[in-house]
């Protein structure tokens, strides 16, 4: 709402700031629900919470290394969709008996696809997970957007994510 910094008031900084902070209580609240990924914080070990050391571990490489996982548990919130009659019988018999689901690793394939956008080095830290996690996989990385640091912060909090542009 300001054409110049000589028309910013002290209200419409603190409309702005408040505008910032609601946007990230919606992004936290859209991961409240999940039990793995619900958080990209890690406050650390009580020896670095002494000297206020913190780490931000990005959601992307949460859930390339929970699919590369060499111990292979069966994963919490990533979902495997029945997509045949032959995986359907499966699901269905899985009531009855033990049938591991398929895990996401499984594949010497892997496509992701990051709906919103996503930046030329989260591909590549992909790209290092993968080859560091699972050697011979090969990864594919799909996204609606290749965002720079000035496209992902507009799209943050310049826009209004709840009535997208449809361009209709």
């Amino acid at each position: 709402g300001c054409d110049s910094s000589l028309n910013l008031t002290t209200q419409k900084a603190t409309d702005v700031v408040d505008g910032i902070f609601w946007s990230l209580r919606g992004i936290a609240r859209a991961r409240m629900h999940m039990k793995q990924f619900n958080s990209i914080h890690n406050p650390g070990s009580n020896t670095h919470q002494a000297s206020g050391w913190a780490s931000y571990k990005p959601l992307l490489k949460q859930v390339v290394e929970e699919i590369c996982n060499p111990d292979r548990p069966d994963p919490v919130d990533i979902e495997h969709i029945s997509s045949g009659l032959t995986d359907l019988l499966k699901t269905g018999f899985s009531m009855f008996m033990k049938v591991n689901r398929p895990h996401p690793g499984d594949h010497p394939l892997l496509i992701i696809f990051v709906v919103g956008g996503v930046t030329v080095s989260e591909v590549k830290m992909v790209k290092d997970v993968v080859a560091t996690r699972k050697p011979g996989t090969q990864v594919i990385v799909l996204s609606s957007a290749l965002l720079t640091p000035h496209s992902a912060i507009e799209l943050l909090f310049a826009t209004d994510r709840l009535q997208p542009d449809t361009n209709i």
